[in-house]
């Protein structure tokens, strides 16, 4: 049983959720955009073993794709403008927009796109799929949490998806290696993300 078909038919909804679900209409997929005033991309570096300097990305893009009738047919994608790197500090972030670092000019966009979902537990699941920095595409594995499935309480018109992710990336695997070793090349990245879409109220 898929990871999502299993979430959907237990611990994640509970009772009541399956119930207002089995209240509408069923649809062979449902796709859902992202909520970018709800998307977190969060990463630190080691800075010379003396501190972690800590970042994010302001702008990203996405969808999730949800087949209730298929789940295995489900997908999520998602972009990441990298010139939106933002750690504080102009001067640094400028030093990163350049060829040493992200090289945003040649390299504009960061990309996931899933290839599978595994589960791991009742509300977790190992995300796998094409990662894509600096032109160079690797496969990964995301450890997701579903937090919550759910028409949202105030704004009634919505259906929400949230979702929280830890991943470590070796820029170094991307072409990225200026400064390695004294700047760290291991990257923890945190995912805090909601994907939304519109339902009658």
């Amino acid at each position: 049983m898929s990871f999502i078909r299993r979430t959907l038919a237990g611990a994640l909804f509970g009772a009541a959720g399956l119930a207002a679900l089995a209240a509408q209409p069923a649809l062979a997929a449902d796709e859902f955009t992202l909520d970018k005033t709800h998307a977190d991309v969060v990463f630190w570096v080691d800075h010379l073993g003396f501190s972690k300097t800590w970042g994010r990305f302001n702008a990203m893009d996405g969808t999730l794709v949800l087949d209730r009738e298929n789940p295995a047919n489900s997908s999520v994608a998602f972009v990441i403008q990298a010139a939106t790197i933002d750690t504080n500090l102009k001067k640094r972030d400028d030093h990163l927009r350049s060829p040493d670092f992200f090289n945003v000019a040649e390299f504009p966009t960061i990309t996931f796109t899933s290839t599978a979902v595994e589960p791991t537990g009742d509300m977790t699941a190992d995300v796998t799929g094409d990662f894509t920095m600096l032109g160079v595409t690797r496969e990964i594995t995301i450890p997701v949490t579903i937090n919550k499935l759910a028409q949202h309480p105030m704004q009634t018109s919505k259906e929400i998806v949230g979702l929280s992710g830890e991943i470590a990336l070796d820029r170094t695997d991307y072409g990225m290696t200026y400064g390695a070793g004294p700047i760290g090349t291991e990257i923890p990245i945190f995912l805090e993300i909601e994907f939304e879409r519109m339902i009658e109220g």
